[in-house]
């Protein structure tokens, strides 16, 4: 990116691309950092979006399902998109459809005892990896970055609490 930046600023110095040497790294870096995570999931024959699911499940509590509108909202998907990534993870016996005990019209999307293993495990995994990644970065770094991000993702994101 440096030399990127240097050709820039001897082409055209008129222009300020610093930005661009900031997006670029975010850029750069989030390409590794995404890798990284892929490779949990892919030692388990899962996606980010399957691992996603599951998670979603997982961190529900207890009885670990909630209505597909729920996962929607929570995932941030089309209702196309989560049928896809239902179908998928039913058919790999990690979720099953059940109907929904407090509205019989309804239905609720379930982790089966296969599903509540393999993401126990696999979010054990995860979270090593993270601390892994993140302990690339020295430690008196972690927290100002944290805050920066918090608040440049509130620029997008209208959420504070990041």
């Amino acid at each position: 990116m440096d030399r990127i930046v240097a050709q820039w600023n001897a082409e055209r110095p008129d222009l300020d691309v610093g930005p661009m040497a900031t997006l670029g790294r975010l850029k750069r870096l989030a390409d590794h950092l995404l890798a990284e995570v892929a490779e949990v999931y892919k030692a388990h024959d899962l996606t980010a979006a399957s691992f996603d699911v599951l998670a979603t499940l997982r961190r529900a509590g207890a009885p670990y399902a909630l209505s597909p509108s729920a996962l929607i909202g929570w995932t941030m998907v089309t209702s196309g998109t989560m049928t896809n990534r239902l179908d998928r993870l039913e058919e790999a016996g990690l979720i099953e459809r059940r109907a929904n005990p407090e509205d019989g019209r309804g239905s609720v999307v379930a982790l089966t005892p296969a599903g509540f293993a393999l993401i126990d495990q696999v979010v054990a995994e995860h979270v090593a990896n993270q601390a892994r990644l993140v302990a690339l970065l020295p430690e008196d770094l972690r927290g100002p970055m944290d805050a920066a991000l918090r608040v440049w993702l509130a620029a997008f994101e209208g959420d504070v609490a990041g």
